[in-house]
């Protein structure tokens, strides 16, 4: 067992602050896959379960010497929370943590129930805001519709609108990848709305169920992000990041990434539930039920406690945790092997390559590529590559 000196603590800490949605999004991984946890979980997150999260999170804070932690608000749709509940949580959480640790609050939200009374709360806590949009109205509707089955494009928009009217606390817009919509409009159309940050994820899948292809012999999702790396590279005036495509070039150059779908890089995030579980990637329930479960909690156990568990020990191993195949693969550095939900299979576990292996040595190639032969000056025109 590797002994916790040599772990990486965690530095983002994913609150579930509310159990429920107010939109059914078809390929949700809370809702809508083979985990059903959520039917037995509290509905909103209580105050005492926020401020033991809190405590914990200060004495891990404390422990590894970490003068700042992000804390991410999450669900479900965490404004199912109501402004002055999640009032309560926000100062719960600060208030436990000690003063010489900054909180980072970020939150995830669809938008729909955003209003200058959330974004006042917002300015208190100093709370960044991302928003789930997967591109136009026909795009944003084939998977995300209301519970009622109703468009939620319109709602959605309105809510980053207003949002953008306070720059300072837009955090980016997030899509999931669907091959049936045009990558280039996906991607103009989002960045029509001037976010600082535009993160594409690939749809939730195994080895067991694995994703929707046209053509099973053509890495289509690669194909379809190298459509929006040029399209992103296409205008001098685009200014904000593409996620996925950012960590390639930084993890290409030799630069550690941002984000924990790529690169060798132990993640560093961990899921506090809303009866105050503490759970790996939540991602997991894609994959099994209970494949996020540890059997710890905030009122019981600390975050070392959670670094220790043997199903996260994996995130200590870097490359021996993958399959063979990747492990002398010469993109690994890049790709890490890919997303963990998306290399299992029931038979090997997580020793698999990605479901996306193909897509992502092609999308790799095609940036690698581009940067050869554009050279730097093409890539930074577009944006700034992330701290290492």
């Amino acid at each position: 067992m590797t002994p916790l000196e040599d772990t990486a603590p965690f530095r983002t800490f994913i609150l579930k602050v509310a159990n429920r949605c107010n939109i059914d999004c078809d390929y949700c991984y809370v809702f809508n896959s083979k985990d059903q946890a959520w039917r037995h979980l509290p509905v909103r997150m209580g105050v005492d379960v926020a401020r033991a999260a809190g405590r914990r999170i200060g004495e891990h804070a404390a422990a590894h010497g970490l003068p700042s932690v992000h804390v991410v608000l999450h669900g479900g749709e965490p404004l199912l929370a109501g402004p002055r509940h999640m009032d309560d949580l926000l100062g719960a959480v600060r208030g436990a943590v000690p003063s010489g640790t900054d909180v980072h609050f970020e939150l995830q939200t669809n938008g729909t129930l955003l209003t200058k009374a959330w974004l006042d709360l917002f300015e208190r806590y100093g709370v960044a805001v991302g928003v789930s949009l997967d591109g136009p109205p026909v795009a944003n509707d084939l998977h995300r519709l209301t519970q009622a089955g109703r468009s939620s494009a319109a709602s959605a928009v309105r809510g980053i609108e207003l949002l953008r009217s306070r720059p300072h606390l837009f955090a980016g817009l997030l899509a999931v990848v669907d091959l049936a919509n045009d990558p280039v409009k996906v991607h103009d159309y989002l960045a029509s709305f001037e976010p600082p940050v535009i993160d594409f994820g690939l749809p939730h899948a195994t080895h067991d169920d694995p994703p929707h292809r046209d053509d099973p012999d053509v890495p289509e999702y690669g194909l379809w992000m190298t459509r929006v790396y040029d399209a992103w590279l296409a205008r001098s005036e685009y200014r904000h990041s593409v996620r996925m495509l950012e960590d390639i070039v930084a993890l290409s150059s030799g630069v550690r990434g941002a984000v924990e779908t790529l690169g060798l890089t132990p993640p560093t995030s961990v899921v506090i539930e809303s009866d105050g579980a503490i759970e790996g990637v939540d991602t997991l329930r894609s994959v099994e039920e209970g494949a996020s479960q540890l059997g710890l909690d905030v009122f019981a156990h600390t975050f070392d406690e959670a670094l220790r568990h043997p199903k996260l020990l994996h995130r200590q191993y870097g490359r021996a945790a993958l399959a063979e195949k990747c492990q002398s693969c010469p993109l690994v550095e890049v790709c890490g092997g890919g997303y963990l939900p998306h290399r299992f299979s029931a038979a090997r576990g997580y020793r698999n390559p990605s479901v996306y292996c193909a897509d992502l040595e092609y999308l790799i190639r095609h940036v690698q590529g581009s940067l050869r032969q554009h050279g730097w000056n093409a890539y930074a025109s577009a944006a700034p590559l992330p701290p290492a």
